[in-house]
This record gives structure tokens, C-alpha cells and sequence, in this order.
């Protein structure tokens, strides 16, 4: 049993019997880490060519900037992409298109492709004072004869006026706003001394007896009540208006497409430029323009923002990362490590650029957190791998510990990474309905890929160059060779501090054993070191290195020897208690959280933080307002809130589209009709028409002949009524027959308050369950409920997709890959930190939009790397108390994650002063992602593991089992010799 088949390897396992999925479980380890201690040979063997292929791959791919493009439709990013309302809409377009309105547009239902908007206040007084409303009226006539050269030099240039690009009427005249004309007749009436006609508030009548709605361009307004008293805000349908606050103009561009869509864009640069310099000449006005492309701007002026601080995150990570991997021992310090690990990070995410700008992806403000989650994956790793590094045995030649750094580390960091794709991964597939998350979870995916694949090459190849440097004597950061300590006797003290090391005293006397963790240290053996000892005791032990998926079967470990030399624990310097932060772990920290009195503590403040959790979570909001994702102090932002403010007291128009043909002439449908109209103020051809039949002692139930013969011949034609045949599709019908109405259209306006998203979503829901029950096939548009529309299940479907997933993976690779309490601790880790970033998430004012979801869904990779290893390391070890495997789990996997917690907040930091609503939500979320998982895998797991399974005295044999005898056995590389012994005891 003790030979070996030719060509294996010479390394023995212990020969015990255990349950299949177990011995299943020890076959994929043995051979996963045989071959990435293979690969870890072959990198250390080959560093240059692993140095240098990814630095110019990322040269020829970053050239590839010159394909860099922006994203230009932000709706197709922020509203969900398969929607009813997005059918509704088409069809509505298809019915009736913006061109086809000849008499009245409203702005907040007919978007055409261009167009310039203005909110007028006034700071004192009302807008209708004769002095405003003389300045607004001035304005208007600036607008319309402003005009805009294109191109801007040349023969070739041509001057085009806003009477040009408008949509025109019936007449061939611009279409503009009720409230202008009623303006002009107001202002007409003061100069000729005539009585100025009553402005009546929401629907208010012209002077060609037409009635117009207007609730959408007069806000802040107070009417004339009973008795003179004033009435509020919001009066009803045909109070006299006594004054307003505000007042909305829109001016509509003709969308042609080619050269038309060129000179439009230049005309709304050419309105905003004229507003502002309007603004500065009339102070008591103030003026908050926008146009089509407002949102776009601003959205994507959150990238131009963050450019300066994404650097200074840059710089700030770097000091702090030189900082982490440095030591006091000159010798054995790695400061450039550190730096070179962010050069990792930023070549893997220059040759993911590269490739997206080659496959001809396009740019959106979005991406702005793709470096974070490059930068918390890839910084865990590379302090992964320099804390084994410091574990492996320092007289081994650099090769052989450059491969137990990959036998150790890489099928935890592998895994990490096949969480991140996984999560990623899922939300970027069609099963997501929001484009800004797919789009972002696969350019995530790509970069968190890359980054992998350049941690295992061009990081692992500069460990080996400092490991070169090690092996040599020299100094870590300035990569001179250290005098020795006879010579440093003669130089001055701050010389001698600067070149102070203890590694040539370590190194040439013999290591004896630190007690594992008996006594808080792990020695740093041979990696390729498999004992085989002869135990005799009831309670054997075993390695004391953690890894990934909880196996006894470790590298860069030591069994704890039972008849330890005393002078072992004569050494009173670690070489390891140089690095200040696991110094403190493993002298303070360490025995502090897993002191009994700290205990209780610990567990309270778990349950403050569940209860805060659940607060938070049972506030949860949707964040359907895509202007809450622009750069602050923007046209957008101070346009919205300046309508909110003005213009809240009603909802948007909302069109009420009959889209087959119905038998309106039935009396029965007519007072269906009126019925789901009522409550609402409204533009209703049908209720005129009814009421145009009865004054004129006519029947509202006539034939159908007769009922279309009236209303085309007698009720359309009259002047008041002829807007009426914009809302009206009539269709032939045989010859000599009357033509049928095939489709019409109502306008309806309902009365809001504050929370006006939320009452136009309930709105939304309960006219479309009535659409499913009514006779009239009708249906309800207004292009907001793009964005309403299943906005909360299209947004948190992609969490909840790879949350299942991940949990999915955990329980099945439990029966196979992971110890299966590794895999329930790890699940239920990931539940709690995701529940926790959530409710605190809503308590600090973080909307559930497409932002933060994006955040939560990276937050699962991230817990997942800082927890994983602390739940695998201890739950590898056996035979000795919880309390000390929590400490060694603390001391390797605990300090890792402290580092990447100080290294990634202090990058989060400069990002918090962007001045965008956007990064505002990154900040906050990715701050506190890092602080419920730095919570958990510092605080809590260290606790709740101290009494909880898994237990330590697992996989012994019964008690009256009785002493136990082990064969194990020694193979020993080294760079000059290979030793093998058997001992027996």
C-alpha cells in the first residue's frame, strides 16, 4: 500500500475509510490543486512572457479608443424592454402620430423626436402680472425667430428659423400653446382698454370658443373662489385664475430625419443658449429650459463628472495599497506588489475596453461601477496570494513557492470568480428585461474574466520577480542588496531602521515549529511536504491551513507536532508579526473577538443589525424617475424639480385610445364611456358631441347612419369643434355608405398629489384590469409608463435570478466540490449581507433603480470573496477547539479581507463628491456592501462559528476506537536535493 504507481507524484494520502461523497470530494481537491500547482511552476518558469503578453495586449487593444461611442438612447437603457406600455405605444404612434394633430399638442403625452421646453417662474408676483406677461411674450417672439446656421461655415450654409423646423397646422402655422394665445388675448384686451377675458383653471375656453386644457402650462396657480375667497392650488374645472407661479412653454420640431435631425440638435443648443442669456438680463424670472436631449446629456455628463475623482480613488488605493504590503522587515516587504496589483486591475479593464470598443458596444454612465468590481475581486486576490506567499518556506527556491502559492490560493480564488461570472452572468442574459443591467452585468462579466486570467499571469509573474528579489537579500522597495549586520553597526540610525531586517538570521537557523494552532502561529513548510508521522493519541492533528472547500489534505502547513523542542517557543519574534496588521490580528484581535464576555455583544449587535435590516427593507421604493440618475445641478434636475413643485396638483395628460371600431351611437356604450371618464378633467370629443346632440333637442341614440352623418357634416364643422378631427379616425365602408369611426381618442387628467409616480402607477393598473372586462377595446398611454410599467419586477428580477442561482451552485457543488456546511454557511452569508445592504440601502434615502440593483448584484461576489475562505479555512481544520481555528482562520483569510475593506474605501471616498445623483447611489451602496461584508467576515462569522457547526471532533473515530496508528509520509523537494523518509512511531 505504501508504493506508488509509476509516474504519480510520491504523495500519500491517508488511508481512511470515508463516505463516498467525501473520497469524491478529496479526488476533485487532489487534482485541482495538483494542477494549479503544475500552472504555478510553469508561470514561475516563464515570467517574462507572463510579465509582458498582457501589458502588450492591453497597448494594442487600448488603441482601439478611436471606436469609442456613446450611448444615445437612454430610454432603451433605463425603462424595461419588453413592456405592454411599449406596445401601447407603437400602436398609439401608428394611430395617431404627432404629425397628424393639426390644432393642439400636449406636451406631456406627444414627445415628437425634438423639442425645446421652458418652466417660467417668477420670483415675485405672478407670471399674468402685465410686466411678466409682457417679458414672456417677448420671449416667445425671440424663439420663434431665433435661428441657427447649418453648417456653421461654408457655401453650403443655410439659416434655419423655428418657423421652418415646426409642426404646422391645418393653416400652415406653428403649432404652439393655449396659453399663449390666451396671453395674447389677455394682453390684447389691457392695450385696447377692453375687459380683459376670465382665464379659467384646468380647462379654460379661447376666443374661438374652443376649450383647451391648460392644467400642464400654467402651475402654481390660485383661483378666485366663492365670495372672492382664495381658493388653493388646483382649483376646480372653470375657476377664474388669480394668479400663478409658473408657466410651461413647448415648441415642437418637425423629426425628418439626415440633414432635419442635425439642424434640430442645433437648434435646442441654440434655445438653451438663448434662455440663459434671456435669464441673466431679466433677474425676477426664472427660467429652467429642456430639451430631447437633456436627459442623454446629463445622463452620460455623470462620466465626465467622475473622471477626476476615479483617478484620485486611483491614487489614494495605491498609497494604501503600497501601505498594506509593506513590512517592517525591509527584506521581506512587498510594497510594489500592491501598486502592481491595481497595474493588474487596470490592464485587465484597458483590454475589456479594447474588446468592447472592437465589437462596437457602446457607452453609458453605468459602467462607472465596473472598476470597483474589478477592484474589490482583484484586490483580494492579490492579498490572497501575498499572504500565502508569507506562509510558504522562505529557504524553498521561488518556484516551488510560487506553485504552493497556486495549490493554495488559486481553487479559492477560482471559485470567487465562478461566483461573480455566475451572478453576472445570469443578469446578463435575455431573461433580464432592463437593458442598463444586462448591458452592465456583461461588461462586468468580460472584465471580471480578464481580470483572472492577468492575476494568474501578470501578478503571479511579478510575485516572482519580488521573490528574485527576496531570495537575493534586497531590499523590497528600492531592490538594493542589504549590507549585513556587521556593516549596518557603522551607519546612522535612520539608515540601520531602513535597512532593518531579521530574514538572513530566520532563514540560516532552523524554524523549529510555533505549535500551529496550539499557540496562534503556523510555521511555513516545504509546500510539497506531505507527513506521514505514526501519532499515538486518541485525538490526531492535523494541517492547520485552510482552504477553500474544507479538506484536511493542505499545503503551506505543518502538522502540529505533539513533543515540541523547547526552544521552539523560545523564539519570541514571529517573522510574520513585522506586518502591523497581522500583528494586531494574531496579538490582539483575535483573541479579542473571541473572548467570552465580547461574545454576547457581538450577537446583540447582529440583532441590531437584522432589525435595521428588516426596517429598512419593509420601505423599500421603486425608483422609476429616470431624471434620479442625472448629474446634479443639471437642466434635467432643476427642470424636474421645478415641475414637480408647479405642477404637481395634476397628472400628465393621459390618452384614452378606443383603437377598434365600437357602436357609439349605443346608448349603452356611450354611458360606459362617460363612466370611465368620470373623475377625471378631460378633452372628450364624445361627452361634446353628446352635449352638442341635446342642446340642439337631438336624440343621443340615433342610427348609425345618422349619428356619423351629424358628427362629420354638422358637429366637426363648427369652429369650436374642428380640433375634434385630430381625435377621430373615420373608415369607408361600401360605396354610397357612411364611413364608420374606426379608432378616437380622449384625453383624461386626474388629480394628483406628491407622490405623483406612485398614483399614476396604481392609475396605470386599475384602467388596464378595466380594460380586460370592458365591451370598448380601449387602451391608456402617456409615454411616462414606459418607465412605469413592471418597473419593480424588470428591476429586481435580476438580483432575484442570480441569488437563486447562486444559491443553486452552493447546494449543488456542496455534493461534490464544497463541504456542505461550507456551502449552507457561505448561502446563508450571502442572504444576510444582501438583506442588510438593502435595508440600509432604503433607511439612507437609496431608491430601488437600476443603480443599486447593479450594486446588490456585485455585492453577492464581493461578500462571497471576503467571507468564502474565513467559512473554508475553518472549516478544514479538526481536532482542536473552535476558538483557535477562528483565530488561524482570522490571521490568513481574516487579514486579506481587512486589507481589500481599507484599500476599496478609500477609493469609495472621492467618488462620494461627485456631484451626481447617479454616483451618489454607487457611493452609498458600494460603501455599504463593504461594510456588511467586512461586518460579517470580522464580527459576526468569527462569533456565530465559535458555537455553531461545524464542530471540530468530526471525522474521528469513535471513542472506544482507542489510540489509533498513522503512516504518513515525507517527501521533500528542494532545489538541490529530494529526501524521502518513512517514520513509524
Amino acid at each position: 500500500m505504501l508504493s506508488s504507481a509509476p509516474g504519480l507524484s510520491g504523495r500519500w494520502e491517508r488511508l481512511e475509510p470515508r463516505p463516498r461523497a467525501r473520497m469524491l470530494r478529496q479526488v476533485l481537491h487532489a487534482g485541482l490543486r495538483t494542477s494549479f500547482h503544475a500552472l504555478g511552476r510553469f508561470v514561475a518558469g516563464h515570467p517574462v512572457f507572463f510579465a509582458s503578453a498582457p501589458v502588450l495586449l492591453s497597448i494594442l487593444l487600448g488603441a482601439s479608443f478611436s471606436r469609442y461611442r456613446v450611448e444615445e438612447d437612454v430610454e432603451s437603457l433605463l425603462a424595461p424592454k419588453h413592456s405592454l406600455a411599449k406596445i401601447e405605444g407603437n400602436l398609439v404612434d401608428s394611430l395617431f402620430p404627432v404629425n397628424r394633430s393639426k390644432h393642439a399638442l400636449y406636451s406631456d403625452l406627444q414627445t415628437p423626436g425634438h423639442y425645446g421646453r421652458v418652466i417660467i417662474t417668477s420670483r415675485k408676483g405672478s407670471v399674468l402680472d402685465p410686466v411678466h406677461l409682457e417679458t414672456i411674450l417677448k420671449l416667445h417672439r425671440l424663439i420663434y425667430q431665433m435661428q441657427v446656421t447649418v453648417p456653421a461655415s461654408g457655401p453650403n450654409s443655410f439659416n434655419y428659423s423655428f418657423s421652418y423646423l415646426c409642426l404646422p397646422d391645418d393653416k400652415n402655422v406653428c403649432i404652439i400653446d393655449d396659453i399663449i394665445r390666451a396671453m395674447e388675448e389677455i394682453q390684447s384686451a389691457r392695450s385696447s382698454n377692453r375687459t380683459v377675458p376670465i382665464l379659467r383653471y384646468p380647462i379654460t375656453q379661447l376666443a374661438d370658443g374652443r376649450q383647451a386644457y391648460i392644467g400642464h402650462q400654467l402651475g402654481g396657480v390660485q383661483g378666485w373662489g366663492p365670495g372672492g375667497a382664495v381658493r388653493g392650488q388646483g382649483t376646480g374645472r372653470g375657476e377664474g385664475v388669480r394668479s400663478a407661479r409658473a408657466l410651461q412653454l413647448t415648441y415642437y420640431l418637425q423629426a425628418r430625419g439626415g440633414l432635419m435631425d442635425r439642424v434640430a440638435s442645433q437648434w435646442e443648443k441654440a434655445f438653451c443658449a438663448e434662455l440663459q442669456a434671456f435669464a441673466a438680463l431679466h433677474p425676477k424670472l426664472g427660467l429652467y429650459p429642456a430639451t430631447s436631449s437633456s436627459l442623454r446629456t446629463d445622463f452620460q455628463f455623470s462620466s465626465v463628472l467622475a473622471r477626476r475623482p476615479l483617478l484620485a480613488s486611483l491614487g489614494a488605493c495605491s498609497v494604501l495599497a503600497i501601505l498594506c504590503c509593506s513590512m517592517r522587515d525591509c527584506v521581506r516587504s512587498k510594497p510594489w506588489l500592491g501598486l502592481l496589483a491595481l497595474l493588474s486591475i487596470t490592464l485587465s479593464g484597458l483590454t475589456a475596453a479594447g474588446i468592447l470598443n472592437l465589437t462596437g458596444t457602446t457607452y453609458n454612465s453605468s459602467y462607472l461601477g465596473i472598476p470597483f468590481v474589478m477592484l474589490g475581486h482583484g484586490l483580494f486576490g492579490s492579498f490572497e496570494m501575498l499572504s500565502s506567499w508569507r506562509r510558504t518556506r522562505e529557504d524553498q527556491h521561488v518556484k516551488e513557492r510560487v506553485a504552493s502559492v497556486f495549490e493554495d490560493v488559486m481553487l479559492r480564488f477560482s471559485g470567487s470568480t465562478m461566483l461573480h461570472l455566475l451572478t453576472l452572468g445570469l443578469a446578463a442574459s435575455p431573461l433580464t428585461n432592463m437593458e442598463a443591467v444586462r448591458l452592465f452585468c456583461r461588461t462586468a462579466a468580460l472584465a471580471v474574466t480578464i481580470s483572472y486570467v492577468y492575476m494568474l499571469s501578470f501578478y503571479s509573474s511579478c510575485l516572482v520577480f519580488t521573490g528574485y528579489l527576496e531570495t537575493g537579500y534586497r531590499h523590497g522597495c528600492f531592490c538594493r542588496r542589504v549590507p549585513k549586520p556587521d556593516r549596518l553597526d557603522s551607519k546612522p540610525a535612520w539608515y540601520r531602521c531602513l535597512m532593518y531586517t531579521r530574514y538572513q538570521d530566520e532563514t540560516q537557523t532552523p524554524n523549529p515549529p510555533h505549535g500551529g494552532v496550539g499557540h496562534g502561529h503556523t510555521n511555513s513548510p516545504n509546500p510539497n511536504l506531505a507527513h506521514t508521522h505514526a501519532h499515538t493519541h486518541p485525538h490526531p492533528h492535523t494541517v492547520n491551513n485552510p482552504v477553500l472547500h474544507g479538506h484536511s489534505h493542505v499545503t503551506n502547513s505543518a502538522h502540529p507536532h505533539q513533543h515540541t523542542h523547547p526552544s521552539a517557543h523560545t523564539d519570541h519574534h514571529h517573522p510574520q508579526d513585522s506586518h502591523l496588521l497581522l500583528g494586531c490580528v494574531r496579538r490582539c484581535y483575535g483573541d479579542w473577538i473571541t473572548n467570552t464576555y465580547v461574545k454576547p455583544f457581538v450577537v446583540l449587535l447582529y440583532l441590531v443589525y437584522i432589525s435595521f435590516g428588516l426596517m429598512g427593507f419593509l420601505q423599500v421604493t421603486q425608483g422609476s424617475d429616470p431624471s434620479a440618475l442625472v448629474a446634479m445641478d443639471t437642466a434635467t434636475v432643476l427642470y424636474t424639480r421645478a415641475q414637480q413643485r408647479y405642477f404637481s396638483s395634476y397628472s400628465p395628460v393621459i390618452g384614452f385610445y378606443i383603437y377598434e371600431s365600437a357602436p357609439y351611437w349605443n346608448v349603452s356604450v356611450q354611458r360606459d364611456l362617460l363612466e370611465y371618464a368620470k373623475g377625471f378633467q378631460r378633452i372628450s370629443w364624445l361627452e361634446a358631441y353628446l352635449n352638442y346632440l341635446t342642446d340642439r333637442n337631438q336624440s343621443t341614440s340615433q342610427p348609425r347612419e345618422n349619428f356619423t352623418r351629424t358628427l362629420r357634416h354638422s358637429f366637426l364643422r363648427e369652429p369650436q369643434f374642428a380640433h375634434f378631427t385630430d381625435d377621430i379616425i373615420f373608415a369607408e365602408r361600401g360605396q354610397g355608405e357612411e364611413p364608420e369611426v374606426a379608432a378616437s381618442r380622449i384625453f383624461l387628467v386626474a388629480k394628483t398629489t406628491e407622490n405623483k409616480r406612485e398614483e399614476m402607477s396604481v392609475l396605470l393598473d386599475t384602467l388596464r384590469r378595466l380594460s380586460l372586462t370592458s365591451r370598448v377595446r380601449f387602451l391608456i398611454f402617456n409615454p411616462s409608463f414606459v418607465y412605469l410599467d413592471r418597473y419593480a419586477a424588470a428591476v429586481s428580477s435580476p438580483l432575484r435570478h442570480s441569488l437563486l442561482a447562486v444559491l443553486f451552485l452552493l447546494g449543488l457543488s456542496s455534493l461534490a466540490v464544497v463541504e456542505p456546511l461550507v456551502s449552507v454557511w457561505l448561502g446563508l452569508t450571502l442572504l444576510s449581507v444582501q438583506f442588510g445592504v438593502l435595508g440600509f440601502m432604503t433607511l439612507w434615502g437609496v431608491e430601488l433603480d437600476c443603480m443599486s440593483v447593479l450594486c446588490l448584484i456585485s455585492a453577492l461576489g464581493h461578500s462571497a470573496d471576503c467571507s468564502g475562505p474565513l467559512l473554508c479555512g475553518f472549516a478544514s481544520g479538526r481536532g482542536d477547539s473552535r476558538t483557535r481555528w477562528v483565530r488561524v482562520a482570522l490571521e490568513r483569510h481574516g487579514v486579506p479581507s481587512l486589507q481589500t475593506l481599507i484599500c476599496y474605501s478609500a477609493a469609495l471616498v472621492p467618488v462620494g463628491s461627485v456631484r451626481s445623483n447617479l454616483t451618489r447611489t454607487l457611493f452609498r451602496c458600494l460603501t455599504l456592501t463593504a461594510g456588511c461584508s467586512a461586518l460579517h467576515t470580522l464580527a459576526f462569522l468569527p462569533t456565530l462559528l465559535t458555537f455553531l457547526p461545524p464542530s471540530k471532533t468530526r471525522g474521528h473515530g469513535p471513542e472506544g476506537e482507542g489510540q489509533r496508528q498513522e503512516v504518513e509520509c515525507v517527501e521533500m523537494n528542494d532545489s538541490t536535493r529530494v529526501v524521502d523518509q518513512i517514520t513509524t512511531v
